[in-house]
């Protein structure tokens, strides 16, 4: 925890002379009995009254207290800096059409949830990489641009529909080449020695202005390498189809371009999977978590939380307790 106004802890000093005041001559001001002879009180026991009688004076030195901490502005301990890290700069593009609704890649619901799932697992485990998102279908944008605050991207991963395309959010179809453009262009400026796309499909380009090996080209020109995943059962697949209102599950046949997306990758000096399970997906991601890394500079940055309420309470508490005993147990009779 720090503190913003540091400066109002001088007027913790103003606590030394209230002290002595009350116990050098405030004393003198209270009414007093006199006594011939104080003998045989000599040896008699305090009451506890007695030993509670400055229990106020303490509470309200402990509510001052407190008030100055709360002018101090106590805030919760958060810096921002920069160091230099290792890692590399990643791009996902990943599949969204209505095809990636395909119910064979269990134990996930389909085969988005299950890109969905092992994505995240990738990211947790990268900690220091620039990573951003790429979503495509007959067209492709941007989810998230690249970038360390792997939180926010997670959050955005997640909030990727399955029935995004199937809804119309997005024109369906397969636009593989639009997608690795799509991704290529956040990664072209990168300053990273080692930059890469990792493409995510189960379907054949179909859709877009641009070729998925033009799309390659303009990769390797500036210097990305791309990972293609093809995933998907080798024959058919089972696929929710709405029919009269009610959803029908039908086999569809499997339907990859495996020679394009081998096409992709060894153009690129990148390389081809191909993902049958959810076992074989994680395993594709696991072989590419081995990439060459290289170091970047990352900028953290923090915020703050004002942390006064606590100490603002307890000075209320204080004053509180203080005005009670006053009234009560501790009244004192001039």
């Amino acid at each position: 925890m720090i503190f913003a106004n540091k400066e109002y802890f001088l007027l913790l000093l103003l606590a030394v002379p209230y002290i002595l005041w009350y116990f050098l001559y405030r004393r003198k001001t209270e009414p007093t009995m006199r006594m011939s002879d104080t003998h045989a009180y000599r040896f008699t026991t305090k009451s506890w009254r007695q030993r509670l009688i400055h229990l106020p004076m303490l509470l309200r030195l402990f509510a001052f207290v407190m008030v100055v901490v709360v002018l101090a502005r106590p805030r919760t301990h958060n810096s921002w800096g920069e160091r230099s890290v290792e890692g590399i700069d990643i791009m996902l593009a990943m599949d969204v059409s209505t095809s990636m609704l395909a119910m064979d890649m269990s134990p996930s619901p389909n085969r988005l949830e299950a890109a969905k799932e092992v994505a995240a697992e990738f990211i947790s485990g990268r900690p220091d990489d620039n990573i951003g998102l790429t979503i495509f279908a007959g067209e492709a944008f941007t989810q998230c641009p690249m970038t360390v605050d792997h939180q926010t991207l997670l959050n955005l991963l997640h909030s990727v529909r399955t029935d995004i395309a199937k809804n119309g959010l997005i024109e369906d179809g397969t636009a593989i080449g639009m997608g690795l453009s799509n991704a290529v262009s956040r990664l072209k400026d990168s300053k990273a020695k080692s930059k890469v796309v990792i493409l995510l499909t189960d379907g054949s380009n179909n859709r877009g202005d641009i070729s998925p090996m033009t799309a390659a080209s303009i990769a390797k020109s500036v210097g990305v390498r791309v990972y293609t995943i093809g995933v998907g059962t080798n024959k058919v697949a089972r696929y929710p189809m709405e029919v009269g209102g009610t959803i029908q599950y039908v086999n569809m046949p499997v339907e990859i371009d495996t020679k394009t997306l081998s096409d992709i990758a060894a153009t690129t000096d990148g390389h081809f999977y191909r993902a049958t399970n959810m076992a074989a997906l994680k395993q594709i991601y696991k072989d590419i978590d081995k990439l060459e890394k290289t170091k970047i500079d990352v900028k953290k940055f923090s915020k703050f939380y004002e942390a006064y309420q606590p100490f603002a309470m307890a000075a209320i508490l204080a004053l509180l307790l203080e005005l009670l005993l006053r009234v009560s147990i501790l009244r004192r009779l001039p």
